[in-house]
């Protein structure tokens, strides 16, 4: 019973830091943009194009 009771008081403590501050969502909203921009360059680049054009041709000759 005492340890339910120190459980429940720790996590009573914690109660106050409930979200992300305002320095943590610029970090994430430029880790979010970086990433975007990598994966821009990689859709974009040539194997990549070539890759998709080579899956939706394969896919048209299947399904007509």
């Amino acid at each position: 019973m005492r340890a339910i009771q120190m459980v429940k008081r720790r996590w009573a403590d914690r109660g106050g830091d409930r979200g992300m501050s305002t320095a943590e969502y610029a970090v994430g909203t430029i880790a979010a943009a970086a990433f975007a921009g990598l994966l821009f360059k990689i859709v974009t680049s040539p194997q990549v194009k070539e890759l998709l054009l080579q899956i939706i041709e394969k896919a048209l000759k299947l399904a007509g």
